[in-house]
């Protein structure tokens, strides 16, 4: 595909995106129904989709694979190391705070990316992208904060609130929030190693290093891969093809036409798909804080991609 005709596409890659990766939630959510611990499910879930390449990889890219460099191999490492660290905190996390806590530091995300683009990757937003960036965050905020705020006669109250920043609460959304720096961490590397290093190399080189980090944390923590049902482990395969390697592949393919920061506003629409398919297939109604909160994301990442960023040295 030429990057003219990519371009053109890029509104229906994006939804394409949202929508696979939206679907990690409704799979874990039966996964763990069926009692596979969330770190069996993260680990199973990045060694498979890495397996599932491997073949791919070595009868059509193996040359490729031979031609990288020591720094291409070791920033990729890196970003692999990035995304089990994201997937570990976040998924930890929720079991010392709540979901809505949770959310709400881990949708930092594009902030940290905003911050450290313009040092890391010489990439400066707009006005018009920094626009769709502040929306895209209040959405986020707003739909995290969904579970623990309320509109009364008083007016808009958050009577959780107070609890964000105590005891063991507190832990988990510290490492809520080491999962917004690792997810940074993780597309600032793949927007850099994406200039030159084509899709299907690079995925299989972060998926392989964040399913070996996820192993030894599943073994770490006393888990193990093995005594599930065929059900939790067909589960898993859905996960590793759908939201990883439809979903997350496609926001690395797009790391190569748009910023970081853009494509990580672009993760913010995740709950918004989530909500949708949890309400086709959980029956789970979305409140009206959420769908506001999600017109804001959507409106927002109108904005932020209309005019990603101007680059100094970084080109796609």
């Amino acid at each position: 595909m030429t990057d003219s005709r990519a371009r053109l596409m890029l509104p229906f890659i994006i939804f394409i995106a949202i929508l696979a990766v939206s679907t990690a939630s409704v799979f874990i959510r039966f996964a763990q129904s069926d009692g596979a611990p969330s770190l069996v499910i993260a680990a199973l879930r990045l060694t498979c989709a890495t397996l599932i390449l491997a073949p791919i990889v070595f009868v059509k890219h193996r040359e490729e694979i031979k031609r990288l460099t020591r720094s291409e191999i070791l920033l990729g490492a890196f970003a692999g190391i990035f995304l089990a660290v994201h997937f570990a905190t976040w998924i930890t996390s929720l079991e010392f705070t709540s979901v809505a806590s949770s959310a709400l530091f881990v949708s930092t995300g594009p902030l940290w990316v905003a911050l450290l683009s313009p040092m890391l990757l010489k990439e400066h937003l707009t006005r018009l992208a920094l626009f769709g960036l502040g929306l895209a965050l209040l959405g986020g905020i707003i739909i995290a904060l969904s579970d623990i705020c309320a509109w009364t006669s008083l007016g808009l109250t958050c009577s959780a609130f107070a609890n964000i920043l105590q005891g063991r609460a507190m832990w988990g959304n510290f490492l809520a929030l080491l999962g917004a720096f690792a997810v940074t961490g993780y597309l600032i590397l793949g927007r850099k190693l994406r200039v030159n290093m084509s899709l299907i190399p690079y995925i299989f080189l972060v998926y392989g290093m964040a399913a070996i980090t996820l192993i030894v944390i599943m073994f770490a923590s006393g888990n193990t891969p093995l005594g599930y049902s065929p059900k939790i482990y067909f589960i898993i395969f859905l996960l590793a093809v759908i939201p990883q390697l439809i979903g997350h592949s496609t926001y690395n393919w797009l790391l190569k036409y748009l910023s970081a920061t853009v494509v990580a506003v672009i993760t913010l629409a995740e709950p918004i798909g989530s909500a949708t398919l949890a309400y086709l297939f959980l029956r789970e109604a979305p409140k009206q804080i959420v769908l506001a909160g999600g017109l804001l994301i959507l409106i927002g990442i109108y904005f932020a991609s209309k005019q990603g960023a101007t680059k100094d040295e970084v080109s796609a």
